[in-house]
């Protein structure tokens, strides 16, 4: 039977189709894809576990978030722009993405739906479901019908499935999948980092409102009828509660529900009296994997995950005194799996194909999407993890399956088994997609890391940068290695040329201040409680406890690469 996204060149544009080099709006020459056709086993650029190779089948696809397979191996992407990406502009088309792998390593793309011109900005969320490509826009869960045997949907005006999502604080996207039987499980992230009220967010001692009422309709799962239209968010169909930000959702073989959830953040920044060691507190809390069941209360903001001792224990803005006390905790449910702190578990994929060895079934595939949370310790994450699992439990520690991503130019966030049984990844900053296979011995006992990949390069170089009058060359050094060592790299990028949730600082353009060395000072004490054009606050310090003369250094680095020579 012919594919349904098959056929000549020129039929393909019609449909906005191409097929070159996995490429959309232009036939760009990637360098990497030259030297890996020779290659017995490409990696696309990453570290592997052994036995795995990779391919960039898509560049440039804008923001992809997540992916959902579809009818015929097709792959649909949904794709953001709007405030968490300072409204850059997307890629021409539609936000939604239509790509059907090729047996040569590349990929036929397609792009469909609504445009900036329709008012909307895209999103996270992405199913297929009985003959519909569902997908979350703003506020909205809506579906647009695809062809018979699957392809690229022609209409762009899709039917509305849920509207009255909640938007706005620190997460406006609504990550949802859908059972067998069109249950759809979708996640309203929290506004805030630990319920201490808008006026109140990432505030040091400020105490958490009790009860919280932003759970009414923030932090949990919500479950709705992917066969019904037009209906409308509102607190009843909360399905479970205490989850701050569970952003990748897998279902098992036997149908349990999974998720991952993003933990608070900030604890030794907003009570410094209670985590004095800040090499201890940079690993708290987990980043965790839970089993969502109806009713269940997985604790926040309340509680957090302790690594070190294996159990939720209370948070302070909850009376808690550092890490001992458990208090209410002892009653909300533990999670399945725990992670590093702070990398950001932005989706989920557990394997149920066949052509990986048997040590990956029943595994869940996590993609981290990085940290800017970890001072002093460096930032962490951008990869991908592999967790084994059995019966719905750990079965195993978990390793780095894949790395190398650069610490941020490039940062994991989507992942599907593809109907080849590859695993694919998406990257959410250039709008990369990688397709992982697997070419070792079938009968290996267990996936092992990847081999460790480098550090990305930090900025440029101190002698290369100005000096600010008043400061010393050696001051700017100092910044130089303070700017790369602590919070700031994630927001701003390891070439301060900025990020969706913080400025570039190499451009000259100053929104808080003159742009002079004791203004710049001010900001990094004051932080930002309320950014002009970013969703992203920036806490007191950038969230580390810096001395005056680490302040005044800091500083100096900043004015340096906002005034090149």
């Amino acid at each position: 039977m012919k594919s349904p996204m098959s056929g000549s060149l020129k039929a393909l544009a019609a449909v906005g189709l191409v097929a070159v080099a996995g490429v959309t709006g232009a036939v760009l020459e990637r360098p990497e894809a030259k030297a890996q056709a020779t290659a017995a086993c490409p990696n696309g650029g990453l570290s592997l576990s052994p036995g795995f190779c990779a391919s960039i089948i898509a560049d440039n696809l804008g923001h992809v978030r997540h992916m959902a397979l579809g009818p015929d191996g097709v792959i649909y992407a949904n794709t953001w722009s709007g405030q968490y990406y300072v409204n850059q502009p997307p890629p021409p088309g539609g936000f939604l993405v239509a790509i059907k792998p090729k047996g040569d390593g590349q990929a036929e793309i397609a792009r469909f739906g609504q445009t900036p011109s329709d008012g909307v900005a895209g999103g996270t969320g992405v199913q297929v479901y009985k003959g519909h490509v569902y997908a979350e826009v703003n506020d909205k869960i809506v579906r647009y019908a695809l062809p018979a045997g699957g392809g690229v949907p022609t209409g762009k005006t899709p039917e509305v499935v849920l509207s009255g999502m909640p938007l706005g604080g620190n997460h406006p996207m609504h990550p949802f999948i859908i059972d067998a039987k069109g249950q759809i499980f979708v996640d309203m992230g929290s506004a805030t980092n630990a319920c201490q009220g808008e006026a109140g967010d990432r505030k040091a001692g400020v105490m958490g409102q009790n009860p919280c009422t932003e759970l009414q309709t923030r932090g949990g799962t919500w479950k709705y009828d992917a066969n019904k239209l037009n209906q409308t968010f509102s607190p009843k169909e909360r399905y479970a509660t205490g989850i701050r930000n569970g952003e990748g959702f897998a279902f098992d073989a036997a149908g349990r529900l999974f998720v991952t959830q993003h933990g608070r953040d900030q604890l030794p920044a907003l009570w410094p009296k209670l985590y004095p060691d800040l090499k201890h507190a940079t690993e708290l809390p987990s980043e965790e994997l839970l089993q969502v069941t109806a009713g269940g209360d997985y604790g926040w903001p309340e509680c957090y995950h302790d690594p070190f001792q294996k159990k939720l224990v209370l948070a302070p803005e909850y009376g808690g005194d550092g890490g001992k006390a458990v208090g209410v905790c002892a009653q909300k449910i533990e999670p399945v799996a725990a992670f590093p702190a702070h990398w950001a578990p932005n989706d989920l994929a557990i394997y149920t194909a066949k052509t990986f060895p048997a040590a990956a079934q029943g595994g869940a595939f996590i993609a981290f999407h990085g940290s800017w949370n970890r001072a002093p310790e460096p930032q962490a994450g951008f990869n991908v993890v592999f967790q084994p699992m059995a019966g719905g439990k750990t079965s195993g520690d978990y390793v780095v399956f894949a790395d190398g991503f650069t610490a941020g130019k490039y940062r994991p966030t989507g992942l599907v088994v593809g109907a080849d049984g590859a695993l694919y990844i998406a990257d959410d900053v250039k709008g990369r997609i990688w397709r992982v296979t697997y070419h070792g011995p079938a009968n290996i006992k267990a996936l092992a890391a990847a081999s460790a990949a480098k550090a990305a390069g930090g900025g440029a170089s101190s002698g290369a940068l100005p000096v600010p009058p008043g400061a010393t060359a050696d001051q700017v050094a100092s910044g130089n290695k303070l700017y790369h060592a602590q919070t700031c790299t994630g927001c701003h990028g390891g070439d301060a040329k900025g990020t969706p949730v913080g400025p570039d600082l190499t451009s000259g353009k100053y929104l808080w201040g003159d742009g002079s060395l004791a203004s710049i000072q001010k900001t990094i004490q004051e932080g930002v409680a309320m950014p002009k054009q970013y969703r992203q606050a920036m806490p007191a310090m950038g969230g580390a406890q810096l001395s005056s003369d680490q302040v005044r250094d800091l500083a100096a680095y900043v004015w340096a690469v906002g005034h090149p020579n």
